[in-house]
């Protein structure tokens, strides 16, 4: 995965509006997530998808896409 993409999940989710916001969308999209493997992954863009990636066998660039539309 992009470097600049796991820069722009930290920066983006300093906020905890924007963090509410994104973990609803996750939990629309991602159900199979826990609370706790979502704020395990706050912070880590890397480990966020890996845990998608092994829950659902999505791609890389499917959750990289989908996190960019959610905090645009």
């Amino acid at each position: 995965m992009e470097m600049q993409t796991g820069r722009d999940w930290e920066d983006r989710l300093q906020d905890e509006g924007a963090w509410q916001r994104v973990k609803g969308k996750i939990r629309e999209t991602w159900g199979d997530l826990t609370d706790d493997e979502m704020e395990q992954a706050r912070g880590n863009f890397d480990q966020f998808a890996g845990r998608v990636k092994e829950k659902t066998g999505e791609t890389a660039e499917d959750i990289q896409r989908k996190f960019r539309e959610w905090t645009s």
